[in-house]
């Protein structure tokens, strides 16, 4: 009997399961003992275990953090990756957000397709394997995560007490494969403000953005000014000559200054506007003094103005595998003793963190300007004829009928956080990505799909 038979057999028992596995709110929560992430991701993987050990499979809870159930013998293992803590359902379902409902052939609820279907679907997927008596030369791994959402601490405790798998996946992005990952770092770019400036205006606080990983779509400053009436005018000639969307608000002989972009991700500044870099260019113009805060604001608009790309802060790295660098200002603050920016940089997959930072630091030199709560997260990188590439490639092209394409992205996925793991689905061509969004669902059909999918593969990597 072939593996997609055995698929269809399991089916309903998939879908059951998946629909059990949804009722679980497993949201971050206190932290308790044995639950270091709360109740709801504790008793989702309680929950997975169960599922898994009806199912015929070990299983072992890691102390609460995240378990995994196991089939097979051998030295090495095959993983793959799944995770069953959730963000929160927000306002607005149409229908309950964990109750599972399937209507027109989509289950709605939230984790369906972030990542519960899809790891139940590799689940399953194995079971086919196991019902079938396949021989396999590799024990297989369904790991079971509870902290993807808000951290993906779970995987660093399993990493410190477990060996890597020899290859895997993780289904909890798009097909057909994502092969690089761009490398992700923040910091701050900060300077103290011990030289004050005296001009005929005076900035008394920046503050804009919510995350380094987002184009701020609104800034807001605060200046006190000697001509109120003359700089609001400047102010509004200024909004109407550069298109930007700036509105002002007088009290007194103060004046509140507000910016509105367009928000869009980290990864992808190019689509957004950015409020705080309309508010640089605009501070840029007002007659502010020299001093500490008038280098930064010049220094900024001269390195990084409106590039997305790095090229006057000359870290514009470019590579044929994923492209260009991507720089966001993410976040500003300042107040009469500092000011501080939150930028984020995803660096092209052939490049390594020193080939970005040494050139950024270079650009630093002089202007008194800090770099400061530095968090990198290096790239994931796998050449085209990687033998899981080349793996994962025939069984997507085998079971759907359709060309594997490799997809590099400026976002990280789950599979950065374990060796030897790409990110393999469950996202087809063409289908909406609805993680994090209300009404989130996935088709049964595509769950089936997806089961059927992730048996071929774990079989050719582990047989």
């Amino acid at each position: 009997m072939k593996l997609n038979e055995r698929v269809d057999e399991l089916k309903d028992d998939l879908i059951s399961s998946t629909q059990k596995i949804v009722h679980v709110k497993s949201v971050q929560g206190e932290p308790k003992a044995g639950m270091p992430y709360g109740e709801g991701p504790y008793n989702a993987l309680e929950c997975a275990l169960e599922i898994s050990r009806g199912l015929g499979f070990k299983t072992v809870n890691m102390d609460g953090q995240i378990g995994y159930a196991e089939y097979g013998k051998g030295e090495d293992y095959v993983a793959v990756l799944g995770h069953l803590d959730v963000v929160p359902e927000g306002d607005g379902w149409k229908y309950p957000p964990y109750a599972a409902e399937i209507h027109d052939g989509k289950m709605y609820g939230r984790g369906t397709l972030d990542d519960k279907g899809a790891t139940m679907a590799a689940l399953y997927g194995l079971k086919a394997i196991k019902d079938l008596n396949l021989p396999l030369s590799k024990r297989v791994r369904i790991i079971f995560g509870t902290n993807e959402e808000t951290g993906s601490h779970e995987v660093e405790y399993y990493m410190k007490k477990e060996k890597a798998p020899v290859a895997g996946f993780t289904p909890d992005a798009q097909y057909p494969i994502i092969f690089a990952e761009k490398g992700i770092v923040s910091f701050d770019i900060v300077k103290d403000l011990k030289k004050q400036g005296y001009g005929d205006v005076t900035v008394k606080s920046i503050k804009g953005g919510l995350r380094s990983n987002m184009v701020p779509d609104y800034c807001e400053a605060l200046i006190e000014a000697k001509d109120i009436q003359k700089t609001t005018k400047f102010i509004e000639d200024y909004a109407k000559k550069t298109g930007f969307e700036i509105k002002v608000v007088t009290n007194g002989n103060t004046i509140s200054i507000k910016s509105y972009g367009v928000g869009a991700h980290g990864s992808t500044p190019e689509l957004g506007k950015n409020a705080v870099m309309q508010m640089m260019a605009l501070l840029g113009e007002l007659p502010i003094g020299e001093g500490d805060l008038r280098d930064y604001i010049d220094f900024v608009n001269k390195h990084i103005g409106f590039e997305t790309d790095g090229k006057s802060f000359n870290v514009n790295l470019k590579d044929k595998e994923s492209g260009k660098l991507s720089f966001n200002v993410g976040v500003i603050t300042m107040d009469k003793n500092q000011i501080r920016m939150i930028l984020n940089l995803r660096y092209p997959v052939t490049f390594t963190f020193d080939d970005m930072m040494n050139p950024f630091k270079d650009t630093l030199k002089g202007s008194g300007i800090k770099v400061e709560n530095v968090e990198n997260q290096n790239p994931l990188y796998f050449p085209v004829d990687h033998p899981l590439i080349k793996t994962l490639q025939k069984v997507y092209t085998e079971q759907t009928g359709k060309e594997a394409e490799l997809l590099a992205i400026g976002g990280g996925t789950y599979a950065k956080e374990m060796p030897n793991i790409v990110a393999f689905g469950p996202i087809f061509p063409g289908k909406p990505d609805l993680d994090h969004q209300v009404n989130e669902y996935m088709e049964v059909n595509d769950i089936i799909e997806n089961a059927k999918i992730y048996s071929h593969a774990i079989y050719e990597l582990a047989k």
